[in-house]
């Protein structure tokens, strides 16, 4: 059990925090949260390596998901707090655990805002040859830092409009090609099963590459949790994002990647050169479907850029309003706290930089560290629900408004998908280096955590 001289988080951890949130923002944060640049970039990999057998590989993450949301949607729909899954564990767990799962997240989404901003200067300076790329990253940055900075309204109407987007581009898309995998859109034959048929074309070793490409698509989609703090009703807020998260994964992960391998051979050399989306456009004969799909991918890449700003700054104000930081990152002005803001877009536009001055040494460090760090924070999610709960039974001031299916079976089941996970990396000569990276940075933390924990404790 954690130290009780250290003592527990705050029942609410935001009070400085504006709540200028809407439930439509949330509602489609939620909606289109789920829809991150991954499902567009990486999916490509994946196909080539598990061939149609990709759609097993994203049931099987989905489902592994899908759990982890209902764990933290519990928890947070009980707790609504800015630092969301971190606070969960410091209350769970202690400080330490919250410190580690809290400040390796900062690290993960500050390095994300910088990877996105480089694959979105990629796709502009394609449209307008000779721009450096360097100088639209820094646009974007200012764009959204701004934003950030002005007030979590416009973090809001950014996410609203780029969600929307999002979800009316992917939800056309597997409109058409329903009805041509069905043979009545006109001028598009149905290739019927004729491209399923090789359903695990490179074995098990294939089907093993597309699920861990599959599971690090899914990244992000704890932004809901960290928002909810600031809406105008957290509770309801959380609990119809998690309820709602289910046909979400399996619309448009699971289905997309149906339509895709149903349309376009798995070997085609299109999946991966344009991408599986460009391929299947291509495939029904869309003009310009490179573009269009384009287009998306950017939207996709800026809605993810303002909504890690958004997260890390979160979090580095709750772990600092928890005394796990630096006391200037707590600064909270008009509903803001604008030094974590700014201090996130610094760090971004850092690792930006390493990749253009140190790209084989720092900037791969860099990234091979951050490779695993979903999953750490997906098991401090797990454990921290297998202790809370009990706790929430006994607390007659508490509602458990969601709640986890088949406690705790299902929180075990998770725990050992997670686990399963780490062996399969740990396999793979590609991943390897990322678990071992990540695994080296969180043991660092924790000990660093561990040991602030025990000073703070003798005080």
């Amino acid at each position: 059990m954690p130290s009780t001289t250290v003592g527990t988080p705050p029942e609410s951890d935001d009070v400085s925090l504006s709540h200028g949130l809407k439930q439509r923002h949330l509602s489609m944060i939620a909606l289109g949260g789920v829809i991150g640049a991954g499902l567009f970039i990486g999916s490509g990999a994946g196909i080539a390596a598990a061939g149609p057998s990709i759609v097993l590989a994203y049931a099987l993450s989905g489902l592994l998901v899908m759990l982890v949301m209902r764990m933290l949607g519990e928890m947070s729909a009980a707790y609504p707090s800015s630092g969301s899954f971190s606070a969960h564990a410091e209350r769970a767990i202690g400080p330490w655990a919250g410190f580690t799962a809290g400040w390796s997240f900062w690290v993960l989404l500050c390095t994300a805002v910088g990877l996105e901003g480089i694959g979105a200067a990629k796709i502009v300076t394609g449209w307008l040859p000779g721009t450096p790329e360097w100088a639209w990253v820094a646009l974007f940055m200012v764009v959204f830092c701004a934003a950030n900075l002005a007030a979590v309204k416009n973090f809001g109407e950014f996410e609203f409009w780029f969600a929307a987007l999002k979800v009316g581009a992917i939800s056309l898309f597997l409109v058409l090609g329903v009805l041509a995998i069905a043979g009545v859109l006109p001028g598009t034959d149905s290739p019927g099963t004729s491209h399923l048929t090789e359903f695990l074309p490179h074995g098990g070793e294939g089907l093993v590459i597309g699920l861990l490409a599959s599971v690090f698509a899914y990244g992000g989609l704890e932004t809901v949790t960290i928002a909810a703090a600031e809406s105008e009703d957290p509770v309801r807020g959380v609990a119809s994002a998690v309820r709602t998260a289910m046909w979400r994964i399996a619309l448009f992960y699971i289905g997309s990647m149906a339509v895709i391998v149903t349309l376009v051979p798995w070997d085609s050399k299109a999946v991966v050169e344009k991408g599986p989306y460009v391929a299947a456009l291509d495939r029904l004969g869309i003009p310009g479907a490179g573009q269009l799909m384009n287009v998306v991918v950017l939207v996709a890449l800026l809605s993810a850029m303002n909504a890690n700003i958004y997260g890390s700054s979160r979090i580095a104000y709750s772990l600092v309003e928890r005394g796990q930081g630096p006391k200037v990152l707590g600064r909270v002005s008009g509903g803001v706290p604008r030094t974590a803001v700014l201090v996130s877009c610094v760090f971004g536009f850092g690792c930006v930089l390493l990749s253009y001055w140190r790209p084989d040494d720092v900037f791969a460090w860099l990234l091979n560290m951050i490779g695993a760090v979903i999953l750490v924070v997906w098991i401090f999610i797990a454990v921290s629900q297998l202790r809370l709960r009990r706790r929430l039974e006994r607390e007659a001031s508490r509602q458990l408004v969601v709640r986890m299916w088949a406690f705790p079976v299902l929180t075990w089941v998770a725990l050992a998908g997670m686990a399963a996970i780490f062996v399969l990396m740990a396999r793979e000569p590609g991943t390897r280096v990322q678990l071992y990276s990540t695994g080296a940075m969180t043991a660092a933390l924790a000990l660093g955590g561990y040991a602030w924990q025990r000073t703070r404790a003798k005080l």
